[in-house]
């Protein structure tokens, strides 16, 4: 989520979803001033808001995912970048409201669903507690009014997102920084994954990402992350050396 755009158009049939486009960008908003999801008019497959682009930061850690799992839809924006930049990815993603899943394809340019992508409506965190070890990435981009869906920020739910994910697999949860809970959250998703958990800043009083990893060794490789930031960022122009530089430890709490 992020906080731009004023002049917006509800979708007819349903107030809480809502469009506006400015300088050539499509933005979707969901019941509130904050930005959702968004792409740009002449380049509808990148990745246009700067936590989206932090969230791909799971690729240094699992470079050539098979299985991808998200939760949260919005306007598509990591669907269509991941269906269009990693070929070799399956992805599944997981969404409560069926309007979203509509005005993605309509208005976003999702693809529809074949071996590659496959849009389910539904609740995350029932699909997330039922489907132990089938996710290389687990992306959670769940908000309502401005804030963490209860149901996804829950120590029962990283738990379960723990047993969801492969051996290596990676959790990816996008949060809020100058949200009142977020230590909370942080510390459940420490519980779940045993302290192997790293974060990353997309926005000053903005999105924090926070990365979990099911199984990793004593300590992380930085000049190995650094390599394999130069490739990613040669092959996907995304900024994964800034990435590597920024990522931190959670504090204790």
């Amino acid at each position: 989520m992020q906080g731009f755009f004023k002049r917006r158009t509800s979708i007819q049939g349903e107030s809480d979803i809502q469009l506006s486009e400015q300088g050539g960008v499509r933005a979707l908003h969901l019941g509130n001033s904050m930005v959702q999801s968004a792409m740009r008019l002449s380049a509808p497959n990148d990745l246009v808001l700067a936590y989206t682009r932090c969230m791909m930061g799971f690729m240094l850690f699992h470079p050539r995912p098979e299985n991808i799992l998200m939760i949260g839809l919005g306007g598509g924006s990591l669907a269509k970048f991941i269906y269009h930049r990693l070929p070799l990815a399956k992805t599944t993603a997981i969404e409560i409201n069926p309007q979203v899943i509509s005005t993605s394809r309509n208005c976003f340019f999702l693809p529809n669903d074949d071996e590659r992508l496959q849009v389910i409506m539904g609740e995350g965190g029932e699909y997330v507690a039922n489907h132990t070890a089938s996710a290389d990435v687990l992306m959670i981009d769940g908000f309502d009014g401005g804030r963490q869906v209860p149901l996804l920020c829950s120590q029962d739910f990283y738990n379960h997102a723990s047993e969801t994910l492969k051996r290596k697999g990676v959790l990816v949860v996008n949060l809020l920084s100058r949200d009142k809970g977020l230590n909370e959250y942080l510390r459940r998703i420490e519980s779940s994954f045993a302290g192997n958990v790293l974060t990353l800043s997309a926005e000053v009083q903005g999105n924090l990402i926070a990365f979990a990893f099911k199984h990793k060794s004593s300590k992380w490789d930085w000049e190995e992350l650094k390599e394999r930031a130069q490739e990613l960022e040669a092959e996907f122009a995304l900024p994964f050396l800034d990435y590597v530089k920024k990522l931190r430890r959670c504090k204790p709490f």
